[in-house]
């Protein structure tokens, strides 16, 4: 059995680590590539970076925040948020990055994706799904509705169905958060989760709204995660990235160590 990743999100703005409720209300709280560090340092399994308003504004990523976080960590790195292209993912691999996280662009445009795998590798592409729960309905049928740039525009796209066609071009990974539990750290959308996972063959991280190590538990057993996304309860310093994975551990989860 794989062992089962915890993995630090830094959700970044204007260069500044950043963090929000249900993708609103965003505050800074410091600085990415020392926190970065720290993660690291505490036995992360995997760094996920997100420059969240690339996309609403049109713009590239900050590659020089991920320069320096790749020059930091020796542990695999993942980078999103207004990656459009195959230039892009390009530019953010070469800058250090493991993975490309497509997501808005992805989309609009899923063709990235197949076009992406080809060049780099299924390895390399994760597929971010923002994803808000709503009235089942013709268009969306499993009752979960894709949205794009941040959470502002809602896509009358089924999540079921948008994630068995990722994994269909080529996607290696889902990274699939929830709106409606995004910085509620009243845990995670299990049904959600549950859904997907059970109905594509690829890894899925589970993510938004970890409260507690019970939580991560639930995620990765409950939810059939391969991966819990974390970032409120370690950002204000409530639990150590050491301290949650030896929860797991006790509670029969199996985790790569690190104490």
């Amino acid at each position: 059995m794989l062992s089962k990743r915890v993995i630090p999100c830094l959700d970044v703005r204007d260069g500044k680590l950043t963090k929000g409720v249900k993708f609103l209300g965003n505050v800074e709280i410091g600085d990415p590539v020392e926190t970065a560090k720290l993660y690291y340092e505490e036995g992360a399994d995997e760094i996920v970076f997100y420059d969240i308003t690339a996309s609403s504004e049109d713009r590239g990523i900050l590659l020089r925040v991920v320069e320096k976080v790749a020059e930091t960590i020796f542990i695999p790195f993942s980078v999103g948020g207004g990656i459009a292209s195959l230039e892009d993912m390009r530019s953010v691999l070469l800058a250090g990055a493991e993975k490309v996280s497509v997501n808005s662009a992805a989309v609009k445009n899923p063709h990235i994706i197949a076009q992406g795998a080809e060049a780099f590798g299924s390895q390399c592409m994760v597929v971010g799904m923002d994803v808000l729960r709503v009235d089942k309905s013709q268009a969306v049928p499993s009752g979960y509705e894709i949205v794009i740039h941040g959470g502002r525009k809602r896509m009358g796209l089924d999540a079921l169905k948008w994630a068995q066609e990722v994994e269909s071009l080529g996607a290696g990974e889902i990274c699939l958060n929830s709106i409606d539990a995004d910085g509620t750290r009243e845990g995670y959308e299990l049904d959600l989760t549950g859904l997907i996972a059970r109905n594509v063959r690829i890894p899925v991280i589970a993510s938004g709204g970890a409260g507690s190590p019970e939580h991560m538990v639930q995620a990765v057993t409950a939810g059939r995660a391969s991966a819990a996304l974390i970032a409120s309860i370690v950002h204000y310093g409530e639990y150590t990235i050491a301290g949650i994975k030896e929860y797991m551990h006790h509670a029969g989860v199996k985790v790569r160590r690190t104490w």
